[in-house]
């Protein structure tokens, strides 16, 4: 679920709280270090929050159901009403998943605050009114893979792109990572696409190689922090045209995190490690923060080249 590059990102944010967290810089790095694996399941927590909302818009639209049809004069359409949503073969496997409902019992998410099931009635009435509802409801096509389409469809519109939805994941819990579509959304995408009309729909698991990705993180945070002051004098070597006020924050960390890379990820090739902080540089620094971090970090792997600092396992790696 979690690849490498959202790894870095979460060692990242945790290395940005580690050092504003004191004027010299010296963080608790236990404490970082625990919130930081504490955030990364808190991923995996929102992923599985997530994939329990499609059964509540299946009980809203079947409570709507209900209703229409106690009403004193219902309509022909209330009497026979078209079931095609309610009876959506994915969301049907969704609500009978038993390992997804297993996790969720463990970590106590659930869908039954008056927030909660505000936010999916609302997002069911705008759901019914959607021209692509319309078209799911009424085509003459009634197959697994026509469900499996609507509901990626509906997942991409009214949870992964909506503002309101993603407000509330904001305000619900202050741990959940606000950016729904780095991580969440494309691994719940994928698990909707996994299933079939014989089997059910496939949970990610947190990380792809839990022993390996979770060194991978630990490693690269406590590396960066133990390597601070090693890596402030390769990069003050390089900007000494600079004033230090004109370099932003967060370029300073992710060169240093670039650094610790470089020098103890021995089966990481160069390019690799230099694309990768470029690339969320973008992202979570200022405009001119790829050219910057380029220019500095290209610098400074000829000089860890130069002296044997760094040193790769595999052929190609240095390049």
């Amino acid at each position: 679920m979690l690849n490498r590059r959202y790894l870095r990102i979460q060692a990242m944010q945790a290395l940005y709280s580690f050092f504003s967290s004191s004027d010299d810089g010296g963080g608790d790095a236990p404490r970082g270090e625990r919130e930081l694996l504490r955030s990364i399941d808190k991923t995996y927590e929102l992923y599985i929050y997530l994939l329990l909302i499609f059964e509540e818009m299946v009980r809203v639209a079947s409570n709507r159901i209900d209703i229409g049809k106690e009403k004193h004069l219902p309509t022909a359409d209330e009497l026979n009403p078209n079931l095609r949503f309610v009876n959506n073969r994915v969301i049907a496997q969704l609500t009978q998943h038993t390992k997804l409902h297993r996790e969720a019992e463990i970590r106590k998410l659930n869908w039954q605050m008056d927030d909660e099931m505000s936010l999916v009635r609302n997002l069911w009435e705008q759901i019914k009114v959607w021209d692509e509802y319309k078209a799911y409801m009424n085509s003459d096509v009634d197959s697994y893979a026509k469900d499996q389409e609507f509901v990626i469809d509906l997942f991409k519109k009214f949870i992964a792109d909506d503002e309101g939805t993603e407000t509330f994941i904001e305000e619900r819990n202050m741990h959940w990572p606000g950016d729904l579509n780095m991580a969440v959304a494309p691994a719940i995408i994928r698990t909707l696409e996994s299933g079939n009309e014989t089997r059910e729909p496939a949970l990610a698991p947190l990380f792809k190689d839990p022993e390996d990705d979770k060194k991978f993180i630990i490693d690269l945070f406590r590396k960066t922090i133990v390597d601070n002051e090693r890596c402030e004098k390769l990069i003050a070597d390089k900007t000494k045209n600079w004033e230090v006020d004109r370099i932003a924050v967060m370029d300073v960390i992710l060169m240093k995190m670039a650094i610790a890379e470089l020098i103890h990820f021995n089966s990481i090739p160069v390019k690799v490690t230099l694309n990768e902080y470029i690339e969320i540089s973008k992202t979570y620094s200022t405009p001119k923060s790829k050219q910057f971090i380029n220019g500095i970090l290209d610098k400074i792997v000829i000089d860890l080249k130069k002296d044997g600092t760094m040193q790769k396992t595999g052929r190609g790696l240095m390049e």
